[in-house]
């Protein structure tokens, strides 16, 4: 990313913990391959070689991220193998992390509690996954013409919702609504077709936790507590918000670095998406549970026939790269089949895999940011690392001819737009702020600047198979899915089963808007400032212009306009930058700033535009010399520019869904 876009940057990581962050974190792990030679030796998995590697690894990993701590677990075969803490719960009383009774909040692995719930009462015959969701609901979801939302929309993340970041987490109880209100009051508008395109929701999450609400009779939390943490002896852990007295001796603080003051306890408004707070050897009894066939300690919570279901009912977007089953996600590797789930806060950030047909979970939650995102980076290379040396297979060498793999290469180069995304409130400027590309590099590999490795550099992508590629570092895959010679999507392995990209319509393509709206702002920055200085130096020397009349009125409404224009886009600059260092705000507190700033964007902007145009109309009928005419129809071009922008970003709507 480019740094003049530094400022929208960090509203766009806030935009991904609405979604990467109590929704899911980009994983680390290769997918599978198709190994073509020897793979390496596979060390046994076992506490014996596991705990000196892990160890070997944690310790300083934490301490160079500034990571305050962390928890690791491990099963296999429906038994405890590992579980340990690293580091601190509490800095400043110095409190290790103890892997049985310390609690981290693993953000959207709380949603697989909440499809377990769903598929208990779809065992129990009262849900179908196939119904219209207003059949379950004392509200109704806004209809559309092309279908309505059934739970396995919800439980593949294809609802069709827009993404929404307003209040999802916030540090203050009385900003938690009941459970009934949120789902009720904040529906997002649907932008696509149920079913029909992936884009993660943690609004939908919510919504089915509503529904087990409703359905069963008894509050989610409660629910949860009788038919998910009582029977799997989890007695460290809690949906409950804020959290309850009887756990605050065990709860790990937050931290953004492991070396700055712990923050405040985080509160998950869309609480079933993410509010869990749990120890990591009671996150290692619900992987155990789900890895053999729904039992634990001989309490059972889904039959094996249900959660084969969950596990093994895919939704299949883009062939061959990973799908989204029934609440889990996969994560392939190497041929061993996994299903997942990662989960952040704003400070704290975690990942739970399945090993399914080796009946291995992996488990591990860090409780700090870390420099410069190393919490990611932490989860991610130890999952990498894991499977590397306990599941390693051959790279996948195959490959396609030279001249296709250009022609499928240069078919793909252009500008893209995430499914996941916000649509009609004025977030929808980060898809402005920092557009998607595929490009071509010099050896003819596909490469994303936003896809990067372990090692910081920008991912580069060969292609193995017709419109499939491979990460020539990782193993990680790209592909696309072209019909008559177009390409309708693309995605990654990482996300695919999530969110799809699809080439940016024209009217909002960055190819032409962002070097439009850049010279744009110039040009009218430029006039904005030149005009005192302008004024001053003539006052000083004693010049006048040789302009009356009209063509005076005209020259004046030119400055005028451009000011209007220049000072309404660096009100939105300002507000940016304060949202990046000050998220809280994305909330209700800020509504009577975003509506004043809304109004003012339709008097700058439109009345700018307005006042340029007729400005140019008088030079060009006027005296103005060829200079005068020609920069007063570069600023009035450059107002309609910024017009266009601001109506297609919605900065001059009054929307305070966001």
């Amino acid at each position: 990313m480019s740094r003049r876009y530094l400022p929208f940057f960090s509203v766009s990581l806030l935009f991904g913990l609405s979604g990467f962050a109590v929704a899911a974190g980009a994983p680390e792990t290769p997918p599978a391959s198709a190994p073509d030679s020897t793979a390496p030796a596979a060390h046994s998995l076992e506490r014996a070689d596991l705990e000196p590697w892990l160890d070997g690894f944690m310790p300083y990993a934490i301490e160079r991220g500034d990571v305050a701590g962390a928890v690791v677990a491990v099963v296999k075969n429906g038994e405890l193998i590992f579980a340990k803490g690293y580091g601190f719960a509490d800095v400043e009383k110095h409190k290790p992390v103890d892997p049985e009774r310390t609690m981290f909040r693993p953000g959207s692995i709380s949603k697989l509690f909440t499809w377990t719930a769903v598929m208990q009462l779809v065992e129990q015959g009262k849900l179908d996954l196939d119904k219209d969701v207003n059949e379950y609901l004392d509200f109704k979801i806004p209809a559309r013409s092309d279908g309505p939302i059934t739970l396995r929309d919800i439980m593949t993340h294809t609802p069709g919702f827009e993404e929404q970041i307003k209040a999802l987490i916030v540090t203050d109880p009385k900003l938690l609504v009941p459970l009934k209100v949120y789902a009720e009051t904040k529906t997002p508008v649907r932008i696509f077709k149920a079913g029909s395109t992936p884009a993660y929701s943690n609004y939908a999450t919510a919504l089915a936790g509503y529904i087990v609400e409703r359905v069963s009779g008894q509050p989610f939390d409660d629910y949860l507590d009788a038919h998910l943490f009582k029977p799997l002896e989890m007695t460290h852990a809690t949906f409950r918000q804020p959290l309850p007295a009887a756990f605050e001796a065990d709860m790990s603080k937050g931290y953004a670095l492991g070396s700055q003051p712990a923050k405040p306890y985080e509160i998950v408004v869309a609480a079933p998406a993410g509010s869990l707070a749990a120890s990591g050897v009671d996150m290692a009894h619900f992987m155990i549970a789900h890895l053999e066939g729904g039992e634990y300690h001989g309490a059972r919570i889904l039959g094996e026939e249900t959660l084969k279901k969950m596990h093994e009912t895919p939704r299949d977007m883009i062939p061959p790269l990973n799908r989204m089953m029934l609440g889990f996600y996969e994560q392939n590797y190497n041929g061993h089949r996994i299903i997942s789930h990662g989960g952040d806060t704003i400070y704290m950030h975690s990942y739970l895999h399945l090993l399914l047909d080796d009946h291995v979970g992996f488990f591990v939650s860090v409780n700090s940011q870390g420099r410069e995102g190393a919490a990611g980076a932490i989860r991610g290379a130890l999952f990498d690392d894991f499977l590397g040396r306990y599941f390693p297979a051959a790279p996948d060498a195959r490959s396609v001819d030279a001249k296709t793999a250009a022609e499928h290469a240069k078919l793909m180069t252009g500008y893209y737009e995430s499914s996941r995304r916000a649509e009609t409130s004025f977030v929808s400027i980060l898809g402005f702020a920092s557009p998607f590309k595929l490009s071509v590099d010099k050896d003819g590999y596909l490469t994303a600047a936003s896809f990067k490795g372990r090692n910081g550099a920008v991912r580069r992508y060969r292609e193995i198979a017709p419109f499939v590629w491979r990460d020539v570092d990782s193993g990680w895959r790209l592909a696309a899915k072209v019909v008559d010679g177009k390409v309708q999507r693309f995605s990654i392995d990482e996300i695919s089963p999530f969110t799809v990209y699809e080439p940016s319509p024209w009217w909002r393509s960055a190819s032409w808007l962002v070097p439009s709206v850049e010279m744009g702002f110039g040009a009218l920055l430029l006039t904005t400032l030149l005009w005192p200085v302008a004024a001053i130096v003539r006052r000083r020397n004693h010049l006048k212009l040789d302009l009356a009349g009209r063509d005076e009125r005209g020259r004046l409404l030119s400055r005028v306009g451009a000011t209007a224009v220049t000072l309404v886009s660096l009100a939105w600059i300002v507000l940016f930058v304060v949202l990046s260092s000050r998220t809280a705000l994305l909330g209700p507190g800020l509504d009577p700033w975003l509506f004043l700033l809304h109004l003012i964007s339709i008097l700058g902007y439109v009345g700018g535009a307005g006042v340029l145009i007729w400005a140019a109309a008088i030079a060009w009928t006027g005296k103005r010399t060829w200079q005068g005419k020609v920069w007063t129809s570069v600023l009035a071009v450059s107002a309609v520019a910024m017009l266009w922008m601001a109506w297609v970003y919605h900065l001059t709507s009054f929307t305070s869904r966001y």
